[in-house]
């Protein structure tokens, strides 16, 4: 699969073929494009906001930027750094999120998984889906919830560097800052996490304060894992780590590769298709004046 993310690549050069077509005027190679990269923009905002709704309509909010913008696309850097940093400025730009309500820090989160009851899970049979799928859609959904302690700048430099594998080059390119300073930054959103995650998950150390098959009875309750409609779990769905390129380093501590893999682990998540809207968008006055005048 073309991961966009990869220092070099090949499919890169299809890329920019595809973008000079689309300034010609080809839709059919602009829906390409939207196709190539509206799972890796998806999945990358469904990190941020973590609600589902919210990272489909920041996908569709940066499709659109791209399609209105792409006759200014002069081909001074590569594409996929000037398409990342319209999701990158988008993202930190953006108003708050139904998860972003409030601003979250380690120590909330611990309160607030504190006073989630211990329970064990009803009776499998009257949820419909087995024990094990429940237990590990609480873990995805409540480590992936985890990230929303990070702020915005260092979630986004997290997840380009250490679960999509993102080197610093790369990274920085996309952040608009230096390969060192995307490291430092990198360096410490990945210690804060991480001990948090060893202080916290049980499913990391045997004895952190939370376990995630006790907690998945009060996530079913208040909606968070819905039986019916697992948004992590179903067996079709691929991995990051089976998307992404390799590790670029060798993290030195045994748990924080633990928790790396916690997270490269976690489901490249299918976006849904946005074609169908996008063509809509694409038919109106206003979208094709601003694409004539991006030209």
């Amino acid at each position: 699969m073309y991961n966009p993310f990869s220092q070099t690549t090949a499919d890169e050069t299809n890329d920019e073929v595809l973008v000079r077509q689309a300034q010609q005027g080809s839709r059919q190679a602009l829906e390409q494009l939207v196709v190539r990269h509206q799972g890796w923009i998806y999945n990358l905002a469904v990190r941020v906001v973590w609600y589902a709704h919210d990272a489909e309509d920041v996908t569709q909010e940066v499709l659109i930027k791209m399609i209105t913008r792409i006759g200014s696309f002069k081909g001074d850097s590569r594409f996929r750094t000037w398409l990342y940093r319209i999701v990158v400025n988008h993202v930190i730009d953006m108003k708050r999120r139904d998860a972003e309500s409030s601003e979250l820090t380690f120590p909330a989160y611990e309160q607030m998984m504190a006073r989630i009851e211990d329970r064990d899970i009803a009776d499998e049979q009257t949820m419909g889906v087995d024990r094990s799928l429940l237990v590990e859609e609480a873990k995805i959904g409540c480590t992936m919830g985890m990230l929303l302690c990070l702020d915005r700048r260092q979630r986004l430099i997290f997840i380009l560097g250490e679960v999509f594998g993102a080197d610093s080059k790369v990274g920085a390119e996309i952040m608009r800052i230096s390969p060192a300073n995307f490291r430092q930054i990198l360096s410490r959103a990945r210690r804060d996490l991480y001990e948090f995650i060893n202080n916290q998950c049980g499913f990391i150390n045997e004895h952190g304060r939370c376990h995630c098959h006790r907690k998945a009875w009060a996530f079913i309750e208040d909606d968070t894992v819905e039986p019916g409609n697992l948004r992590f779990t179903p067996a079709h769905l691929k991995t990051v780590r089976d998307t992404a390129v390799a590790r670029y380093d060798t993290l030195a501590d045994a748990v924080e590769q633990q928790c790396a893999m916690v997270y490269r682990n976690h489901p490249f998540v299918d976006p849904p298709d946005i074609t169908a809207t996008l063509k809509q968008i694409l038919g109106r006055d206003d979208v094709r004046l601003a694409m004539r005048l991006d030209t």
